[in-house]
């Protein structure tokens, strides 16, 4: 009896949290939809177009490799493509409850099968063959024999790729091959029962991950920058654009072995300070708010998110020494700095003085609307590079995601006199103009932006200016392609549903151009290892159209720059450069053996060997040339950096590694080489 009365107390217990869970659902997805129909930019109306949208993007989220849904499943879900926008409408959030449960039962399904294979003796004869093909191309799998089949075959590719990767020479492989199978075996299977665990765990539990991934896909559909964020997304996101965050100054990474790992620790941060806390220190649980997280079969993502909760203000650190000891330590935020959100110039030499500076982002202090960030870094650098008499500058701008427009726009402000530097447009169709307001500028002397497919949004905003005003030479490949600008929004007063990253705003160029889904187009372009990688934003689903607006602005350009005449002694330059000539080579492996690949061969050792070695020997001859291309530059610290440098002999080592770097760049080297062809071109004149 006692039995059957503790059985009907858990039922109803399950049906009050799914209840809540559900109740919670609903009023996120009316509270989003709300918000996307008030705020963005072009909200699209609740119909069948909007159903098969978000019914594609949600599917693609919760099995983008087609690897757990059957075709059955598919089928089952098939109702739903043309009624979505009728649940919405409607306030009906019952239909994502069977989402999660196919996708927990696939999942432990998929799980039941990996641990069937340790009793399993693995046929390599090449009786199977393995199929390689475009992602497009994938289908899902009609019944639990191809299910079995498909992990039976990943299984075996990644002992293979495992073994190879530990011995390079096939003959000590076939020789041992039995014996190194045995011992790896395990291993592999535990790190993809890992994996699936970690998909269970992600966001708190698989349904949690369910019902976010539809928010997402919800938002989504109106543009590919929209997105559900819920509180700890949130802070991770605004954190990784603050010059500064409360932070325990903790960088984490998995390893090989599954364990979450300290992989940095930020000087003068609470670890720091602390002294507890050493690099490859193993993190075995975080404790907060009552909260116990074990990071066994748990994401990096994961505790990135437990560490950067707003709530765990002051975490307990499970941490496993390298002498096998394990300790618990309290740790409490504070404000730390960023590495990363920094900013240092440097000077390289040969035939000019030319500043160097990378930007990795648009950093800011959001926290206050008049808050200091890059810009006023770049300022700083740029004062003491003037000090060093350079000739000219380059910004790096190369994988700048963006960040602050304000930043954007002070910073542009810092190299014209006065003028107009974008127009924005409002959904409602107003339009408001973007200025320097301030006379004069910081720096006069030639410039050169370096960007690539990966320098977007405020990045774009701010090459965009430059180019417009002739004010800097844009060197690399085609940007991004993002004008656009969001916000985020909490989905409620007090937060507590979340919070939507949403687009509110297009920028266009001061000529009324724009360069959304085109990117900003290089003045000189270089070869590039991601070229065709189709990473550009042209290529998401739904991203917004390229238009363009009538120009009403007026405003002084510069001198044209003799681009042609730049862009015929590079082409000369770049003919009899060998480490470009490498980098397309590069290019053009990676997409033939990922992008486009379609093969197939026997899975044996023999086979396997060939493809990867093939793959390996080629990305080693070429890389090769690259890393030996000879420099003729010198990089150098400013005066006032090496002086700081002095007392910090830890700063000092990665700082000669920072060094090494930009002397040997190749990007750095050719923009240099421009810059000093644009000077020469100068005083020929």
């Amino acid at each position: 009896m006692l039995k059957h009365i503790l059985l009907f107390a858990s039922l109803i217990t399950f049906f009050i949290v799914q209840s809540q869970e559900q109740t919670e659902f609903c009023n996120q997805l009316q509270a989003i939809k709300a918000l996307v129909n008030n705020e963005h930019f072009k909200p699209k109306p609740i119909d069948d177009s909007l159903s098969v949208g978000v019914y594609k993007l949600f599917l693609e989220q919760l099995d983008d490799s087609k690897r757990f849904f059957t075709q059955d499943d598919i089928d089952l879900f098939e109702v739903d493509r043309l009624q979505l926008d009728d649940y919405i409408s409607n306030d009906d959030c019952s239909f994502i409850d069977k989402y999660s449960t196919i996708l927990t039962d696939r999942i432990e399904n998929s799980k039941e099968i990996i641990k069937s294979f340790s009793k399993t003796k693995f046929d390599y004869s090449g009786k199977d063959t393995l199929h390689f093909a475009p992602d497009e191309t994938y289908r899902y799998l009609k019944n639990n024999t191809e299910i079995v089949n498909f992990w039976s075959k990943r299984l075996r590719y990644n002992i293979l790729f495992e073994l190879i990767e530990k011995d390079s020479i096939f003959k000590n492989l076939s020789a041992n091959f039995k014996n190194q199978e045995k011992d790896i075996k395990p291993k592999i299977i535990q790190k993809e029962l890992c994996k699936l665990e970690e998909l269970q765990n992600k966001k708190g539990s698989l349904s949690q991950f369910v019902k976010e991934a539809f928010l997402n896909a919800y938002v989504a559909f109106h543009d590919p920058n929209s997105s559900f964020f819920n509180a700890a997304d949130k802070n991770t996101y605004v954190n990784a654009l603050s010059n500064d965050q409360l932070s325990f100054g903790i960088i984490t990474q998995k390893n090989d072995s599954g364990d979450i790992v300290i992989a940095h620790i930020t000087p003068g941060s609470p670890a720091f300070i602390d002294g507890n806390f050493e690099t490859n220190d193993v993190i075995k649980s975080l404790q907060a708010n009552g909260v116990i997280l074990e990071t066994y079969c748990v994401s990096n993502e994961d505790i990135i998110a437990f560490t950067n909760d707003e709530q765990n203000k002051t975490i307990t650190f499970k941490i496993k020494k390298q002498d096998g000891s394990v300790k618990a330590v309290k740790l409490t935020k504070t404000k730390t700095k960023i590495d990363d959100n920094t900013v240092t110039g440097y000077v390289i030499k040969d035939k000019a003085n030319v500043g160097y500076i990378s930007i990795n982002n648009f950093y800011s202090d959001f926290e206050s609307p008049n808050g200091l960030g890059v810009a006023n870094d770049v300022a700083k650098e740029l004062y003491k590079l003037q000090k060093e008499h350079i000739d000219a500058l380059i910004l790096d701008l190369r994988f700048n995601g963006g960040g602050s427009m304000k930043e954007a726009a002070d910073l542009s402000g810092m190299f014209i006199n006065r003028g107009p530097l974008s127009i924005l447009k409002y959904g409602n169709g107003e339009i408001f103009t973007v200025r320097d307001m301030n006379r004069g500028s910081l720096f006069m002397k030639p410039i050169v932006i370096l960007v690539n497919a990966f320098s977007a949004s405020a990045s774009e905003f701010f090459a965009a200016a430059m180019q417009d005003y002739n004010r800097a030479i844009i060197v690399g490949s085609p940007t991004h392609g993002k004008a656009s600008a969001q916000v985020i929004l909490p989905l409620n007063e007090d937060s507590e549903l979340g919070f939507s990253k949403l687009t509110v705003e297009k920028f266009y160029r001061i000529t009324g151009e724009s360069h959304q889904s085109v990117g900003v187009i290089p003045d000189i372009r270089l070869p590039d290892l991601y070229d065709n990688f189709k990473t550009e934003e042209r290529y998401s689903a739904f991203a917004l159209e390229n238009d363009s607006i009538e120009p009403t602005l007026k405003y002084l350009k510069l001198k044209a720059f003799p681009i042609e005449k730049l862009t015929a002694q590079s082409h000369i330059r770049l003919a009899s450069n060998s480490a470009f000539d490498a980098v397309k080579s590069l290019n053009q492996l990676i997409i033939e053996n990922y992008f486009e690949i379609n093969t197939a061969y026997p899975l044996t050792l023999q086979h396997v060997y060939h493809n990867i070695n093939t793959y390996h020997s080629k990305w080693k001859e070429f890389s090769e040339i690259i890393d030996t291309n000879p420099s003729t530059l010198i990089v150098n610290n400013t005066s006032s950096t090496t002086e700081v440098l002095s007392y910090n002999e830890d700063q000092k080592n990665i700082n000669e590694a920072i060094l090494e770097t930009i002397q040997n760049d190749i990007y750095i080297s050719e923009a240099y080489h421009i810059v000093l062809d644009f000077l020469n071109l100068n005083i020929t004149d």
